[in-house]
């Protein structure tokens, strides 16, 4: 059997056995070693422990954690709360009203939580009783959060962003940087659906209320300033030198934990609570990305990813069409496999094509994230789209919360065109900060 078919019979398996119910890690682990058993015998498959500890034992690994738990002690210290009741004032007076707060509120716990699903789940819990209230149209409020929701993790600090830094053996700090602009930019488009939507149907902005006093808005934008503490606590280490990525986690962690204790929040049950969220995050993505590397050594030696890469090099006629296919193919996968596994299982083979186009990493890494988020919002398996509709009425029918998410994917594709054609949207920061 040639490489090319092994390849794509690898893609049919992984996603085969994940329908089935079976955990992707488990999924990849199994295929490794039936690979490796099939291929080269038992000597391959005693090399999994050696690899399990390099894997784990990464330096840059060691932020997950930190990030993970800066995000649980962030959401259980009453921040989010405040945060999106100041942001509620200030946008009252915009075509769309308390619409902007979901996109904002989601855009800046975005910057310091760095997951989707603690972003769409928090801003959810606080917004929708607010949204009904008021009588805003409910596709469109269920739509805005779950689409808020997918900035986690492209907003640094973000997880995927980091993971993908960590297997591709790209600078995080660039990463990071690059990931900015493109974030500023995908918010912005959220709030301009938002806005055309409610012009052409005034209703769906639900009643209108009364700007709030001037004063009352400027007071309450002392309830920004624990989210902004923290940015700058993680991104201002980072890129003044004075931390790497793992310390500016671990800095951005002490600052969470001290704005919990301000609040009153820091209590032993609390902390047990963070404690326990993060040890299962940790554990879950820990296992994905030992049993990622595993799959990547077994495909190496075989010479999967260089078939592979062969093969789009043949039937492509440039870096345009080789992303043209990818999109192909994450729009594909999106549609059955969650953001982190999707991201894992085709870094090893995507990653050689790409750097055989000549694609900068950098910029890469932002494309792959950009389209890994769109899996939150697309039926069946979209993350936020459950979450989202798990804080509603039961009974509530999930397709409200699909169409209300429509012309928000449309917003995440029109993204990614406008990187394809000005790559420098992505590449301008970290060349600027970097050199």
């Amino acid at each position: 059997m040639d490489t090319t078919t092994l390849a794509a019979l690898y893609i049919a398996l992984l996603v085969g056995l994940s329908l089935l119910g079976l955990h992707v890690a488990a999924v990849m682990a199994m295929i490794g070693v039936a690979g490796a058993l099939l291929t080269f015998g038992p000597a391959v498959v005693m090399n999994i422990g050696g690899l399990a500890w390099a894997t784990s034992n990464d330096y840059l690994l060691v932020a997950l954690p930190m990030f993970v738990l800066m995000g649980e002690l962030l959401l259980r210290s009453g921040v989010t709360d405040r945060l999106y009741t100041a942001l509620s004032a200030w946008v009252q007076g915009i075509p769309g009203g308390l619409l902007h707060s979901n996109i904002f509120a989601s855009a800046i716990f975005a910057a310091t939580s760095g997951s989707s699903v603690a972003t769409a789940a928090t801003i959810g819990s606080v917004a929708m009783p607010n949204m009904i209230e008021r009588g805003y149209n409910e596709r469109l409020a269920l739509g805005s959060i779950a689409a808020g929701g997918t900035l986690g993790i492209l907003i640094p600090p973000s997880i995927n962003l980091m993971i993908y830094g960590a297997v591709t053996s790209t600078s995080v700090g660039r990463l990071f940087a690059a990931g900015i602009i493109p974030g500023v930019l995908m918010t912005l488009l959220f709030a301009t659906v938002i806005v055309i939507w409610t012009r052409f149907d005034r209703r769906s902005a639900g009643r209108p209320l009364a700007p709030a006093p001037m004063r009352v808005r400027l007071a309450l934008l002392v309830d920004l300033l624990p989210i902004l503490f923290i940015f700058l606590v993680v991104m201002g280490s980072l890129y003044s030198g004075f931390a790497t990525a793992t310390e500016a986690a671990a800095l951005g962690t002490v600052a969470a934990t001290a704005l919990a204790a301000l609040r009153g929040r820091l209590t032993p049950a609390m902390l047990a609570e963070a404690f326990r969220s993060t040890i299962k995050v940790t554990g879950m993505v820990t296992l994905l990305i030992v049993a990622a590397f595993f799959v990547n050594f077994v495909l190496g030696l075989i010479g999967i990813p260089q078939a592979v890469a062969h093969w789009v090099d043949t039937v492509s006629t440039g870096p345009l069409m080789t992303l043209v296919l990818l999109i192909g193919l994450y729009l594909v996968l999106g549609c059955f496999m969650e953001t982190l596994s999707m991201l894992i299982t085709t870094l090893p083979i995507v990653t050689p094509i790409v750097l055989q186009q000549g694609i900068d990493p950098v910029w890469f890494g932002i494309f792959v994230v950009i389209m890994c988020e769109l899996s939150l919002v697309t039926p069946p398996v979209g993350m936020n789209l459950f979450v989202v509709q798990g804080i509603r009425r039961p009974g509530s029918d999930v397709r409200d919360v699909v169409l209300g998410a429509l012309p928000f994917v449309l917003c995440m594709l029109a993204l990614v065109g406008l990187l394809i054609a000005a790559p420098v949207l992505a590449t301008w920061l970290p060349d600027l900060l970097y050199g």
